[in-house]
């Protein structure tokens, strides 16, 4: 009759109980792997100071406990739920992003030596603080700058240009500057294959769009797309 009794019903029960219990004791176990492994491997590279932790709850949230004593956000393009054929960005990294007050660098799969960046420059508050991070911080200094404008130029933006330049050359940079025509996803990407460009530095959200989206955004596009890191500022 296909139906079970009040004896079985709270067996089954018990048994799943018992079966997720399991569950989360292996994936507690698989991610202190995970973290085991990171360390040892930052440790071989002569990072000495290391604080592994193991947290249960929503990645963005419990960044947000540890931004304060952070300056940099790091986080995989994508997980191993994210579908790579297809380009699917992982959830946790749109929720990152969104959250984060800090730069945040989004890793690819394949690392390579970084020697060059573009900076995607739009002349907006995010843009100008990219500018402004590169020339206080360590983090891209020796390496080659491109700084990239997408669409018709004007006194403004040419003033801006000019005003950021300064600044990098100030800091110790090389910098080229290329202005570009075109839609703006299409014509990063391009510079980044022609150019052979190993970092993409870029606003999390350009002035000129909705702010509070990201999805289906320039930025989406960019992380979607580029095969190398990309370091994003709101």
């Amino acid at each position: 009759s296909g139906s079970m009794g009040v004896g079985a019903r709270t067996a089954l029960l018990n048994e799943l109980v018992e079966l997720e219990a399991a569950r989360a004791k292996i994936a507690q176990k698989r991610g202190q792997a995970i973290l085991e492994d990171a360390e040892t491997a930052l440790k071989a590279e002569g990072i000495d100071q290391v604080l592994a932790n193991q947290k249960h709850g929503k990645l963005s949230d419990e960044i947000q406990n540890y931004e304060s004593d952070a300056d940099l956000i790091v986080i995989g393009k994508r997980g191993n739920n994210a579908d790579f054929e297809k380009g699917h960005l992982g959830s946790n990294l749109e929720r990152v992003i969104r959250s984060c007050k800090h730069p945040v660098l989004v890793a690819n799969r394949a690392y390579a030596p970084l020697k060059n960046f573009v900076l995607a420059f739009d002349g907006g508050h995010s843009s100008k603080k990219a500018v402004d991070f590169a020339v206080s911080n360590p983090l891209l200094k020796g390496m080659h700058c491109y700084l990239l404008h997408v669409g018709s130029g004007n006194a403004k933006i040419e003033a801006e240009l000019a005003e950021a330049e300064a600044k990098l050359n100030t800091a110790g940079y090389d910098v080229t500057i290329e202005h570009r025509d075109g839609e703006p996803e299409k014509v990063i990407g391009e510079v980044v294959s022609s150019d052979h460009i190993d970092l993409l530095v870029m606003g999390a959200y350009g002035h000129s769009h909705i702010r509070h989206m990201i999805v289906g955004s320039t930025t989406t596009a960019m992380i979607r797309t580029v095969k190398i890191p990309v370091l994003l500022f709101r």
